[in-house]
């Protein structure tokens, strides 16, 4: 007689091996990402970690570059932009020091992705994004996926989002030619905010900025990296 055990098993292999909703080699793949990009790396925090296991990256790209969801890479979306490295998507997520009762403003939305690894973190996030193509196709693949703590925003990323500010946290998925000002002002006293500033062609510096309680700030240079440049809108507030 067949356990039961092992007509589980047959199922899922004649299945296609699904598990949870997704595939055995993505979720092999999955834990090898956040092995080797993330825990090797520096980045140990369980929360964290838990939300790049329960966010699945591979329902953000092109059915067609899935495979190749969860290499050490960037990955195309359309509209001329990309998805970051998971890397670099969980570097940027624990400088910002999510907790629970925290509200974080995200420039750049793109693919969704990086909302979506916030949304497992903290209260509530706030994204804008300057392409509406893409800000409506992330809205779709969130909203299916039951996210009802992300706001939207079509607009121009430098501007914030002053109507929800102050927030706990800003995350700047792109490049500013400055540090945007109308971030600054919207950064809560004790609020974090990851900003890349270029200082040429090609070359990035992540920069740390802190709110203390009397309002200074404090400016920590981090890691280089390359990122996509801003893409300006039309003025406003």
């Amino acid at each position: 007689m067949i356990s039961k055990v092992l007509t589980l098993s047959l199922l899922l292999a004649l299945c296609g091996r699904f598990v949870f909703g997704a595939p055995v080699d993505f979720l092999d793949q999955q834990r090898n990402m956040i092995e080797k990009q993330m825990i090797d790396r520096g980045i140990t925090n369980e929360r964290i970690l838990a939300a790049f296991l329960e966010v699945k990256r591979h329902l953000f790209v092109k059915p067609g570059l899935r495979d190749d969801a969860y290499n050490d890479s960037t990955l195309d979306i359309g509209e001329g932009e990309v998805l970051n490295r998971p890397y670099i998507v969980a570097i940027m997520t624990a400088v910002i020091a999510p907790g629970d009762d925290k509200k974080v403003l995200e420039i750049g939305t793109g693919s969704g992705y990086h909302a979506a690894i916030l949304a497992e973190l903290v209260k509530e996030v706030y994204t804008i994004e300057i392409k509406e193509t893409l800000s409506r196709r992330a809205q779709m693949t969130l909203s299916g996926m039951g996210y009802r703590n992300i706001k939207f925003k079509v607009g121009d990323g430098n501007y914030g989002w002053q109507e929800y500010a102050p927030f706990d946290g800003i995350i700047c998925t792109y490049t500013p030619d400055q540090i945007p000002p109308h971030l600054i002002e919207q950064l809560a006293v004790g609020g974090r905010m990851i900003v890349q500033v270029s200082h040429y062609s090609n070359v990035q510096d992540f920069i740390l900025i802190e709110k203390d309680n009397q309002g200074k700030l404090k400016k920590t240079n981090l890691i280089p990296v390359l990122f996509s440049p801003a893409i300006r809108g039309t003025n406003e507030k």
